[in-house]
């Protein structure tokens, strides 16, 4: 069975502007404040969207523009996967813990306190699990499974 040569150029954009919701939806509606690495994770997520939007508006590049957003989004998933490992134990850091700030206040005074009482943000403490899988897990799950699904949708497409 053939694949349409825009499924997997769909598939590239849905998947990690999904999962960049979910976690902006975690982060402002549930408090979850990424650390540097959930930070980290977000960036390749953020390329691939563009690159994914790109292929849809250049057909002529489709195919290329696919691959690399997978690769891409594939680059998210090895991240992730790091950082699981650091939440889980299984290896150290490779940062120290983050701070998140909103600094809005007009005096130097007001911007201190904000700073000071920022929400201090651990990368090897998993602030929500489900079945023992943190966020970083689940992303390492869905971005590279989500890669191999792209990359094979692109080698069958016609």
């Amino acid at each position: 069975m053939q694949t349409s040569a825009r499924t997997p150029t769909l598939l590239a954009l849905l998947l990690p502007a999904a999962l960049l919701a979910g976690a902006w939806i975690a982060q402002l509606g549930f408090g979850l404040y990424p650390c540097e690495m959930c930070h980290w994770q977000r960036w390749p997520h953020y390329a691939a969207v563009v690159v994914a939007a790109a292929a849809l508006a250049l057909p002529g590049q489709r195919r290329p523009l696919t691959i690399l957003a997978a690769l891409l989004i594939a680059a998210s998933g090895v991240i992730a996967v790091l950082h699981a490992g650091v939440e889980y134990g299984w290896w150290r850091g490779f940062t120290a813990c983050t701070a998140t700030a909103r600094i809005t206040g007009a005096t130097a005074a007001e911007r201190l306190d904000q700073i000071m009482h920022a929400p201090l943000v651990r990368c090897d403490h998993a602030p929500w699990t489900l079945a023992g899988i943190s966020l970083a897990g689940f992303n390492a799950i869905l971005s590279l499974a989500g890669a191999l699904v792209i990359l094979t949708l692109t080698r069958r497409a016609r």
